[in-house]
């Protein structure tokens, strides 16, 4: 089992995402998340998102659930939060 490379501080979610990614999806993306999977992003993206770990800058993930109903996960720099949203709700 991989282990959490930062905290995710509070859950939300937009009430898209609530209404079009499966709750067993949503936590399975949260976990890759959190253990740095990035999911479908750029390798720069991916390589951001390494260096972002280390410098507490915002994290941002993309995933897609079974139905292709794409959506993101974003970390706060202060990781104090992390919201599930669609990328139309940004």
């Amino acid at each position: 089992m991989a282990t959490a490379k930062f905290r995710l501080g509070r859950l939300v979610s937009t009430r898209g995402a609530l209404d079009r990614v499966p709750n067993g999806e949503m936590l399975r993306a949260l976990g890759r998340h959190v253990t740095g999977d990035w999911g479908n992003v750029s390798s720069e993206d991916a390589e951001a998102n390494n260096a972002a770990v280390g410098e507490r800058a915002r994290l941002l993930s993309s995933y897609m659930t079974g139905e292709g109903v794409r959506f993101w996960i974003i970390t706060e720099a202060d990781r104090s939060l992390t919201t599930v949203l669609l990328p139309e709700e940004y």
